[in-house]
């Protein structure tokens, strides 16, 4: 069974990541918060909190087409 410090060493691990892929343009905000196992308010609130700029909409036509595919999908 893993100690609370193990647990609290791969939520924090697992946050830096998505915090990461985010500034870097590889996840999403719900990608982000996905990968961290949080909210995605939450997520804002950490970027937001870390000075990181929150980006709104797709990036592009591609991730435009990918985000319809993925309702498209559901």
């Amino acid at each position: 069974m893993p100690s609370n410090r193990a647990e609290t060493t791969d939520d924090n691990r697992r946050l830096a990541t998505a915090i990461g892929l985010y500034v870097l343009g590889e996840e999403t905000l719900g990608g982000a918060a996905e990968h961290a196992d949080i909210s995605k308010q939450r997520m804002k609130m950490i970027l937001s909190d870390r000075g990181v700029e929150i980006r709104l909409g797709p990036r592009d036509t591609t991730d435009a087409k990918s985000e319809l595919e993925t309702l498209e999908n559901l």
